[in-house]
């Protein structure tokens, strides 16, 4: 006869948070329930108030990534983990609702869902796979996926992202998932990098910096587990999800510094440096997100640069965008979700000389890699819609934040159904929400 053993965990989190860290302190927590969690069965008791609720939720689900192909993982069974909240402060008698754990549960899906495909290597998630991981999600939405791929991408003008992906076996493609309900009144699109794999083309990286390479897809992933989130809560105005999908391989066919590429823009980059391929694909996609969606407000999600992780650090994404109003909006919605993010300075006339070309529109990397890498990379992206453009664009690079050791976080889907969440049927997102601008600022929800 048997008996079970029972036993308690108690973790206490910082009192305090600083101004630009989330109060829920969600990087704290999921350290904590990895620390500390038993193998089987078991149950997370969160004491908090209730606006960290949403935050401490999605900590816990980074904290349970799906993808693993260790030979011991077969052997043992599945386990389940029950979260539970109970609320203190001043909304305390505000309880969980069913609606709520519905959100969270949703959220919480495709943050793993996220983190799964960003953990792949590409041998399984190469650009066909990835694909059928959009139509899959597609299918369950009761979406059609639009798929342009490999030498269609080219006779429709598609010049970056065919140029960056010709050379790998699996071809590139623009995927596009539309929601489109009847009582909207905006369109959004949201533009993910979806580079499978980066050796740096013939441009090649250092065998040191080439390992984690298969995560240069995390803006895609990110912005397919955030679509597939807002559409499941009841999104309200149309939604674009634009996924641009290439590996960058080396191989006979490969683009060559020197060459000029004409993108869906119009505007002819020359290639100085093959291993700045995330803005050429972005660039086509953000194009296509004006041109053919007709969108109000573009927003664009990459693993851009590694300068990154030096202008804004490990935790938070750096953000660039051409209307104001937007970055106080993002840093709010970074704390009340946890995916951190902080603005960047956006100066096109100081900034974008930096890729001038005698040949060409522009080149495709700067001369000077000291000043203000991070907004450069960006603007070379927003330059491809024109820095005209009367709608909104935002720009999330996320290459640090994307991971945390050898693990991927599932980033940025947390933080789209914030800043949008005002949009979204959930009155949990409602509630979290930064409230955005007045319509004449050009793009209130």
């Amino acid at each position: 006869m048997s008996s079970l053993v029972e036993s308690s965990i108690i973790g206490a989190l910082p009192t305090g948070a600083s101004r630009h860290n989330s109060p829920a302190h969600p990087h704290f927590l999921k350290k904590l329930v990895c620390s500390h969690l038993p193998g089987g069965d078991s149950c997370i008791v969160v004491v908090c108030e209730r606006s960290d609720a949403f935050a401490s939720a999605c900590a816990i689900a980074r904290a349970f990534p799906t993808f693993s192909r260790k030979t011991s993982k077969a052997k043992i069974r599945s386990k389940t983990v029950t979260v539970e909240f109970v609320l203190v402060g001043n909304n305390y008698d505000s309880p969980i609702t069913s609606e709520d754990v519905e959100c969270m549960t949703a959220v919480a899906d495709s943050i793993r869902l996220t983190a799964r495909l960003v953990d792949m290597p590409c041998q399984d998630m190469h650009t066909s796979a990835f694909v059928q991981e959009i139509t899959k999600v597609g299918d369950e939405l009761g979406i059609v996926a639009v798929v342009i791929k490999g030498e269609e991408l080219n006779q429709k003008g598609f010049g970056g992202l065919y140029g960056v992906g010709k050379a790998a076996v699996n071809p590139p493609a623009l995927v596009v998932l539309s929601h489109t309900p009847m009582s909207a009144t905006r369109t959004i699109a949201w533009v993910g990098k979806g580079i499978v794999y980066d050796t740096g083309g013939l441009s090649i990286k250092a065998k040191t910096s080439m390992c984690g390479m298969k995560r240069d897809c995390g803006g895609a992933a990110g912005i397919l587990g955030a679509f597939r989130a807002a559409v499941k809560l009841g999104f309200s105005e149309n939604l674009h999800a634009v996924f641009c999908m290439a590996e960058n391989a080396v191989g006979p066919e490969a683009t060559r510094p020197d060459d000029i590429l004409t993108l869906y823009s119009g505007k002819t980059v020359e290639v100085n440096n093959t291993d700045a391929e995330g803005r050429l694909v972005l660039g086509d996609g953000v194009a296509y997100a004006k041109k053919d969606l007709q969108a109000d407000i573009i927003l664009d999600m990459a693993t851009l640069t590694g300068a990154q992780g030096i202008a804004t650090g490990r935790f938070h994404a750096a953000l660039l965008t051409n209307k104001e109003e937007w970055e106080p909006a993002c840093v709010v919605a970074g704390k009340a979700s946890g995916d951190l993010v902080f603005p960047m300075p956006y100066c096109p006339e100081l900034h974008f000389s930096e890729f001038s070309s005698a040949l060409a529109d522009m080149k495709n990397s700067v001369q000077n890699r000291d000043n203000a890498q991070v907004s450069c990379a960006g603007l070379f992206i927003g330059s491809h819609i024109g820095f005209d453009f009367p709608g909104s664009w935002l720009h999330v690079d996320m290459a640090s934040p994307v991971h945390m050791g050898e693990r991927a976080t599932g980033y940025g889907v947390a933080l789209l159904v914030t800043l949008f969440g005002k949009a979204s049927s959930s009155k949990l997102l409602q509630s979290i929400s930064p409230n955005l601008p007045a319509k004449d600022s050009g793009f209130s929800l």
